[in-house]
């Protein structure tokens, strides 16, 4: 889920300050933690794979995602879980927390969401093709994209997905090839010649 709400984070078009999604690792609501719990090692881990995932995302790279395979009793929980018309195997909700952590992100942070439909709907339909059509409220153009999506074949096949939305996603909201500035910054309006 970590993994997944990084994403989301850095696929707003302003850099978030750390100090904004931060306090969501540690409580979903971002609430403070008890005086007596020390998050420090916990942050510092969260601040390097969000350094990583950064560097990765910018340079339009492969990363993996943090999905972990479900154990046997997990993969039985999932079978039962299944709709009888979905075709996805039970192994492929091994990335539900991970679309879970994501969706967190889009509902704290939502800019990423602003953008034109044309231009998100496809790659939001690799993500949240993983949830209930139910949890999909006023999202017809998605779940209709959605509908057009052959289930993943496997889990393989449901990260490769993941990191491929990620990657199309970032191309809307932190194109490459635009003048350089800081993420988080207005650009200035081209100068007319």
């Amino acid at each position: 889920m970590l993994d997944g709400f990084l994403c989301g984070v850095l696929l707003q078009p302003q850099r978030i300050p750390e100090s904004r999604w931060l306090p969501h690792l540690t409580d979903a609501d971002g609430r403070a933690l008890p005086p007596r719990f020390d998050a420090g090692r916990l942050h510092a881990l969260a601040r390097r794979r969000h350094a990583e995932l950064d560097d990765a995302i910018g340079r339009r790279q492969w990363f993996d995602p943090w999905v972990f395979e479900l154990s046997g009793d997990e993969a039985g929980d999932a079978d039962e879980r299944n709709d009888e018309d979905d075709d996805a195997p039970p192994e492929v909700d091994a990335v539900y927390p991970w679309v879970a952590g994501f969706a967190t992100a889009q509902e704290f942070f939502p800019a990423l969401m602003q953008f034109d439909a044309a231009d998100i709907t496809e790659p939001l339909a690799l993500v949240y093709r993983h949830l209930d059509a139910d949890d999909l409220e006023d999202a017809d153009a998605l779940l209709a994209e959605i509908e057009t999506l052959e289930p993943p074949s496997d889990l393989a096949e449901a990260v490769e997905g993941l990191v491929r939305a990620t990657l199309l996603l970032a191309d809307v909201s932190r194109p490459v090839g635009t003048p350089a500035a800081p993420r988080g910054r207005p650009r200035p309006p081209p100068r007319r010649r």
